[in-house]
């Protein structure tokens, strides 16, 4: 599942207090409670209200899901553009910050870490 971070200006890098704008992916491997696809999107976008760094913000989706969800792996990739890269300082327009938090079964098996990263990572497909 890939979502927009469309509220996520209300994040900010905790240094400058600037926003950063991105998308989240998020898999996870259901242990019988499987949800919608807009509760996961839910999850993100509360937590990309909130002022904080990306890492911080990668790592509580992760967490969440294996908390409430008792996922047997999840796996979250956030690609942001952070306003001081891209407007201040260095001034590097494109510049992407990539975070990745993997739970469980991707974190365990290389196979499932591989094939998880390659369909999360798919360049050139727009998020939801």
């Amino acid at each position: 599942m890939r979502t927009s971070l469309a509220r996520s200006s209300a994040a900010s890098d905790v240094y400058k207090r600037q926003p950063f704008t991105g998308k989240a992916h998020v898999a996870y491997l259901p242990n019988g409670c499987v949800v919608g696809i807009s509760k996961i999107a839910r999850v993100v976008e509360s937590f990309a209200r909130r002022p904080q760094m990306q890492e911080r913000l990668t790592n509580q989706i992760a967490d969440l899901l294996v908390d409430r969800l008792r996922a047997r792996g999840v796996a979250v990739v956030v690609e942001a553009t952070h306003t001081c890269m891209t407007m201040r300082g260095v001034r590097k327009p494109g510049s992407l910050v990539v975070t990745s938090a993997l739970r469980g079964h991707f974190r365990k098996s290389q196979a499932g870490r591989s094939e998880v990263m390659s369909l999360l990572l798919r360049r050139g497909e727009g998020g939801i």
